[in-house]
């Protein structure tokens, strides 16, 4: 299966699968979970990130064990638009997925998602920084879920 929009990632799931958000950073990956009717996205858990095979592993067991119909990966596009070598290593791991494991895949702008995470854990939640590096990969990998889930729903996020 292909890259795809995330409309059409909607329109190719089986009904009663979620979706699996992932936060890909350079030691780590965050993820989070749909509910089955893709309205709310919680963070899952966070893996760090070792051999490229071993991760696949990891993820795979999780789409098998939680019937994943498709993958949301946040794209660290820059803040002027452009893709830089951070965007490139995103494709590329969402590429070595579909060359050994045919899934689909979506990408969702990620911009400020970290920094938008870390406001609310320190801010709203008051949690101490060795906490918030325990959790911040995988409610990151929520809240671009989340962004996701919103589209597809059809709300406006500039407009709440």
């Amino acid at each position: 299966m292909p890259i795809v929009s995330i409309k059409d990632l909607k329109t190719e799931l089986k009904p009663g699968q979620c979706l699996l958000g992932i936060d890909l950073g350079s030691t780590t990956i965050g993820m989070a979970i749909s509910d089955t009717n893709l309205i709310i996205a919680s963070p899952l858990r966070t893996i760090k990130r070792g051999k490229f095979k071993t991760d696949l592993k990891e993820l795979i067991s999780i789409i098998e064990e939680r019937d994943i119909g498709g993958i949301v990966i946040g794209l660290p596009i820059s803040m002027n638009g452009q893709e830089g070598p951070r965007c490139q290593a995103t494709r590329q791991f969402a590429k070595n997925i579909l060359n050994i494991f045919e899934f689909l895949i979506a990408f969702w702008d990620e911009r400020l998602s970290t920094a938008a995470v870390k406001r609310v854990l320190i801010e709203e939640a008051d949690i101490t920084r060795k906490r918030q590096s325990e959790v911040i990969d995988k409610v990151a990998a929520a809240y671009i879920l989340q962004g996701a889930l919103d589209a597809l729903s059809g709300i406006q996020l500039d407009s709440v």
